[in-house]
């Protein structure tokens, strides 16, 4: 039934193919209309631009760049038009292009500017928008990502987590549960390849090197069907090409890691390469050993490439790599451990141009994650290795049918292999001597889907984008469909409504601690349990109340069906079902964004009010419960002030409602008969039933441009929760004291870091 409603839909907007999109009326073709299309490219570096307005003057005809910086314009009457190019941070330019003996393919070429020195506002009609409905989506470049308060160094998830519906369990995890959503219900994307755990340090910073990124699109919820697999959002991350033009690099050298930037052109295109690592193990290797008092070895990197090469007009290949890794020893005599985690990814992408009607990319992925932690204690040594590894294919095709209809066609097949491995060794010199445990699990498994999606210019004010996505794993053994549909309708000038509704299934599970997101294991669905689903309704205003100005609300609701909550005491299971419990819930709430874009102050203003509930069967008495992620109001404040062309100062102050947590009701003991010696315990009460006390923090930074030795250098200050308010990380009870007593473990100080950056 609906995939018959899908196609006569589309039956029903073809139509209607004869009023354009500006909202101009036009007979039928005569043969006389022509196409524009083409890249639009930063002329420093020769990077493409994305979501660039490309605009015929005079007329209302308008386009914008999808994720290739690729622009098409459509039935554009012969002859000469003039043709405007704007994009924030650049310099509008203009070109005069003759289309009377036909169609004409183009590159526009723009200039960066400063836009922080000085209040520039871009025109941009309600027309010109992409014809893919976005909702509740937000698109970050590196320049943004950099300009917010840090610890050390920029970090792209400390930087989300700034944003409303976004929250993290505690101040040292970058592991952002979205919308009532867990960790693993994001899909995050690295130039296409999928990454599993994005988290160093113990969840303190994000895998991903600001230096390196060029654009990161995140969607909150209501996600078209061209993304599948998870539950909750999406963070589609891409990494510069390079510099096609000239050699270039950056060094940034501070507190907790150095980082190095190269790029250059190559061939008919460019190369990048971006690393960085800190260097506490360094620094403790040149001290002296103090036996008793031992300190951990740490460390951890990252280490990104990319080769961009342009075969004509039409075609382009990119080849991707990254790889980064934490490694942890720690070694007290009586107690030995290791501990490592990381992710590797590549991909190998080609796109292509068919004609100015058909374009398509082709992505070929790999991806692996994997964790271990190994020792020795008192004798017994012990080791638990776990990975997850996936082989993707995935194609699309954009077709731009018509100037009211843009189909995209494509399709996705993955290849999975699981393993945990788990060994103990008791003391003694044989595994006669003392008892032994060990596992090895491999499980592999397929998945593959299609999806097809039309966006439809059903009038000039009343726009909608329909599609659906057909999943299947061969461990599941089953079938499954996800509609999606959205709307959007401009109500006036400075008004825009949008809605959404639709379907979504997950077929992976994280088994994870809240507050140790970095060693998880990553399990399919297997015939025991079905599919995780989500069914997500999204209603969203967006306003323009001033010049520079955005104010946009949203409302939702997200039903959560067959959710699976791992089982903490369950150490050992041959099936899915016996490691989750499966469950219920759901997930709603409201967020304001007031956001001021352009000129020397800039920054917004977020609020979100939500509630998130689950259910099991065999959690809390079967009774409804909030998880530690339910927060009822999150406040979050951004400022960013270029005092001049040197110095550049920015605020960031949070307050979010504490996190709920199970607290103890009374004290027992237990004692063997004939002994006086007695363990005691605690009886927790009611799952989560308390909540901490609110957590709230202030982050300040400064920057000052300068040159050193002739190259561009910026100082960076940044302070760390100024006023030295401590959060509460977790609550725990000593037994051992009489009565028992309720201890809060606190976590970060006030905290000031210094970095230096050089350009060259």
């Amino acid at each position: 039934m609906v995939r018959r409603g899908f196609i006569l839909l589309c039956f029903i907007g073809s139509a209607f193919g004869f009023q354009t999109a500006a909202g101009k009326e036009v007979s039928p073709q005569t043969g006389n209309e022509r196409t524009i299309s083409g890249f639009v490219t930063d002329s420093s570096n020769g990077e493409t631009l994305i979501g660039a307005v490309v605009r015929i003057s005079g007329t209302k005809l308008g386009a914008v760049t999808n994720k290739n910086g690729y622009f098409v314009l459509r039935n554009i009457p012969s002859g000469k038009h003039t043709l405007t190019c704007a994009y924030v941070g650049y310099r509008t330019r203009e070109i005069i292009v003759d289309v009377q003996t036909g169609d004409a393919t183009m590159t526009f070429v723009l200039s960066p500017q400063d836009i922080q020195a000085t209040d520039i506002t871009i025109e941009v009609n309600k027309e010109d928008e992409q014809k893919e409905i976005k909702i509740s989506s937000v698109d970050l470049s590196s320049a943004q990502i950099e300009q917010m308060p840090s610890i050390g160094e920029s970090d792209l998830f400390r930087a989300l987590q700034y944003l409303p519906g976004i929250l993290t369990s505690s101040e040292i995890s970058s592991g952002l549960y979205i919308r009532g959503g867990t960790p693993d219900q994001n899909l995050i994307l690295l130039d296409g390849s999928t990454i599993y755990n994005p988290n160093h340090l113990f969840g303190f910073f994000s895998t991903f090197n600001t230096d390196a990124i060029k654009d990161v699109e995140l969607i909150k919820g209501g996600f078209p069907a061209e993304y599948g697999g998870r539950l909750s959002s999406v963070i589609n991350v891409t990494n510069r090409d390079g510099n096609q033009n000239n050699f270039k690099g950056q060094a940034s050298l501070g507190l907790i890691d150095s980082r190095l930037t190269l790029e250059s052109p190559l061939g008919n295109g460019s190369i990048l390469v971006s690393g960085r690592r800190t260097y506490a193990d360094l620094i403790l290797a040149l001290l002296p050993k103090d036996p008793t008092n031992p300190l951990p070895d740490y460390y951890f990197y990252d280490l990104t490439g990319k080769i961009t090469q342009n075969f004509g007009q039409n075609d382009k290949v990119f080849i991707s790599a990254y790889g980064g890794a934490d490694n942890l020893l720690y070694n007290t005599g009586a107690l030995d451990f290791g501990m490592n985690w990381g992710n590797g990814a590549g991909a190998a992408r080609w796109t292509h141009i068919f004609s100015d009607k058909i374009f398509s990319d082709l992505n070929v992925t790999a991806s692996k994650y994997n964790s271990g932690f190994n020792g020795n204690e008192g004798g017994s040594n012990f080791s638990v290795f776990n990975s997850i590894q996936d082989i993707t294919a995935k194609g699309s095709v954009e077709y731009y049918a018509t100037d009211e209809h843009t189909f995209k066609f494509g399709f996705e097949t993955s290849r999975y292999t699981y393993m945990y491995q788990q060994n103990y060794l008791g003391s003694g010199d044989s595994a006669s001597s003392s008892p032994n445990d060990s596992s090895n699990v491999v499980v592999t498994d397929w998945a593959v889907s299609f999806y097809a999606q039309d966006a439809w210019q059903i009038t000039p004010l009343l726009s909608m984008q329909f599609g659906l996505r057909s999943n299947w794993t061969r461990q599941s053994s089953a079938f499954t469909w996800d509609p999606r549909f959205s709307l959007r309708y401009i109500l006036s000038d400075i008004v825009t409504l949008k809605a959404s509704w639709g379907i979504y299934h997950q077929y992976l599970h994280l088994a994870a601690r809240p507050d140790f997101e970095f060693f998880s294991v990553w399990l399919p669905t297997d015939s025991t349990v079905p599919a995780e689903e989500a069914i997500q309704y999204i209603f969203g205003v967006e306003t323009h109340p001033l010049d520079g100005w955005d104010f946009n609300i949203d409302l939702y609701y997200k039903p959560l069906i067959n959710v699976a909550e791992f089982k903490p005491y369950v150490y050992s299971g041959t099936t899915v079902n016996q490691i989750f419990s499966i469950g219920t819930g759901k997930a709603y709430g409201a967020e304001f964004f007031l956001q001021k874009k352009m000129g020397p102050f800039t920054g917004w203003i977020g609020y979100t009010l939500s509630w998130v509930t689950e259910q099991y069967s065999d959690i809390n008495n079967g009774i409804s419960f909030p998880p530690p992620y339910d927060r009822r109001n999150d406040i979050d404040v951004i400022l960013s002030w270029r005092i001049n062309s040197r110095w550049r100062v920015g605020a960031a102050w949070t307050f979010t409602t504490g996190q709920p947590y199970t607290a103890a009701t009374s004290e027992y003991s237990i004692a063997l008969p004939g002994q006086t010696i007695s363990s005691e315990y605690t009886l927790p009460g009611a799952e989560d039933a308390l909540r901490l006390p609110p957590n709230h923090r202030l982050d300040a930074s400064a920057a000052y441009q300068t040159t050193i030795f002739g190259l561009a250098s910026t100082f960076n200050l940044n302070i760390f929760n100024v006023y030295d308010y401590r959060e509460i990380w977790f609550r725990y009870y000593d037994t051992s004291k009489n009565p028992t007593q309720v201890t809060d473990v606190l976590l970060l100080p006030i905290i000031p870091t210094f970095s230096l950056e050089v350009k060259f």
